[in-house]
């Protein structure tokens, strides 16, 4: 009787062992995989379903505001295009957020040169009181002098920043600029500030065309009503409170948060033919600001995914893995679908792949990073190798992040990408009026999706994986 379970024992044993093994066996892309990538990479060169969908996008819905008028269509939009480009499955899942609504934003000095400005209302503002607020203007030049400020100088007035954001190719002003923008009312409201104006998050220095964006406040029923400059009325409140007198401003903001909404992530899976429930997820979100046709942000992003699964839908036969491409619900006012998408599927993240998404508008990708388990760096290599001709560049020592939205399901352990796109002049057009068809270039659109069709196929064919479990890549630095 001792026998058969020193078998079993010795059985398990190597079993374990097996298992191990395989763990630890790096992960690597086939030959016959890393060709097909090749011409994978060279069509989707050359092809325009890309530029067709973003066009179709923006000329038939235009403007994408979550929850406004076109929120249903977009959708509906969505899901026939990711039906007639064949996705074998197309299916949505519910994205609850808070409704803002805005209806209309006015600025001007009242005092000592009574004058118009321009502006807009930032997401998430409340109104002002009808007939508008009239306060002093007190100036910070950066967000840190306004924390350490004795809230008796900020008090009863309305505070101002005028940090100016300058164009570099990874966009890092950004990340200042925003912060501005999304902590700044926030903070000025704990001082006892009755509003907050920035200088617009933006690069263009000669448009009198400003730029919203979300901002954030702990306790809504406290929140202050708050808005963007555009550059040159930036400028000009400047030279005004450069005379050294009080400068009274008057702000009226219609807008404001109106009860809750619901909209939908919308999905396509291409399903894979031999592991069908393991996904390489690639996407972009389907809102947009309301004062452009979201072109650049990101119907860029959508159209990008869209083009890079159509390349491999094509193929004689569909890769290994399933490929999924999300059109993201309301990601401008908080990352809404994409936390949604991530608390749902949190519990299978060990079957995600790799994952990465495309949100920087239609420039080229330049650079590559990677958040991976050490075993698939060699893999990673392989791609980088095929994307090396069309100018990506590899970075080994930068985390990647997954991108806006699925920076969420990266944080819950998702193997990720990030794939960056040139942004010298994407803050020029980001979240304004300016956000239109005319500034995407086609043969530039279509790199994107070369890349984006090359890490798909690769990602999708490789022996082994990628090292997604749950928390794989905690404090890791990407896609917080």
């Amino acid at each position: 009787m001792q026998r058969p379970a020193l078998t079993l024992l010795a059985a398990s044993l190597m079993l374990a062992h097996g298992l191990a093994c395989a763990a630890d066996a790096p992960t690597t892309i086939p030959a016959a995989a890393v060709q097909t990538a090749e011409q994978l990479r060279d069509k989707a060169l050359h092809d325009d379903t890309a530029y067709k969908t973003v066009e179709s996008l923006t000329t038939e819905i235009g403007a994408r505001m979550a929850g406004g008028a076109n929120d249903p269509r977009a959708r509906a939009w969505a899901i026939a295009k990711f039906k007639a480009l064949g996705f074998d499955k197309v299916y949505t899942e519910p994205v609850t957020y808070p409704l803002w609504v805005r209806r209309s934003e006015h600025g001007a000095i009242v005092a000592p040169f009574p004058q118009p400005l321009t502006l807009i209302a930032l997401g998430y503002s409340p109104g002002t009181p009808k007939g508008g607020l009239t306060a002093d203007i007190v100036q910070f030049p950066s967000l840190e002098a306004l924390k350490a400020a004795d809230p008796a100088t900020v008090k009863g007035k309305i505070v101002y920043i005028g940090y100016r954001m300058h164009r570099t190719k990874d966009g890092h002003d950004y990340g200042i600029g925003a912060g501005i923008r999304e902590d700044g009312p926030q903070v000025a409201m704990t001082k006892g500030a009755v509003g907050f104006l920035l200088r617009s998050a933006g690069t263009d220095a000669n448009s009198r065309t400003p730029h919203t964006g979300v901002t954030e406040f702990s306790d809504p029923a406290k929140a202050i009503p708050a808005a963007a400059l555009s550059n040159p009325d930036a400028d000009q409140l400047e030279r005004v409170l450069a005379y050294g007198k009080p400068v009274t401003f008057k702000l009226d903001l219609d807008c404001g948060i109106e009860g809750q909404y619901t909209g939908y992530n919308v999905i396509g899976d291409i399903v894979g033919s031999k592991h069908p429930d393991q996904v390489v997820v690639i996407g972009g979100h389907l809102d947009s600001w309301d004062p452009g046709t979201g072109a650049i942000d990101d119907g860029a992003g959508v159209a990008i995914a869209l083009g890079a699964a159509k390349v491999i839908h094509d193929l004689p036969q569909h890769p290994d893995r399933t490929v999924r491409v999300i059109a993201f619900a309301n990601e401008e006012m908080g990352l809404w679908g994409g936390r949604a998408y991530a608390d749902k599927h949190a519990a299978e993240v060990s079957k995600f792949q790799l994952g990465s998404e495309s949100d920087l508008g239609a420039a080229p990708v330049y650079q590559m990073s990677a958040s991976v388990k050490p075993q698939a760096r060699g893999a990673i290599e392989q791609i980088a190798k095929v994307l090396a001709p069309i100018g990506v560049v590899y970075d080994p020592k930068r985390p990647g992040g997954g991108g806006s939205d699925l920076s969420q399901m990266h944080q819950k352990g998702m193997a990720a990408l990030s794939l960056d796109q040139d942004a010298t002049y994407y803050f020029d057009w980001h979240h304004t009026a300016n956000d239109t068809l005319d500034k995407i270039d086609p043969a530039q659109l279509a790199q994107n999706v070369a890349v984006y069709a090359v890490f798909t196929y690769m990602a999708a064919q490789a022996d082994g994986d990628f090292g997604s479990a749950p928390k794989a890549f905690a404090g890791d630095g990407a896609g917080e």
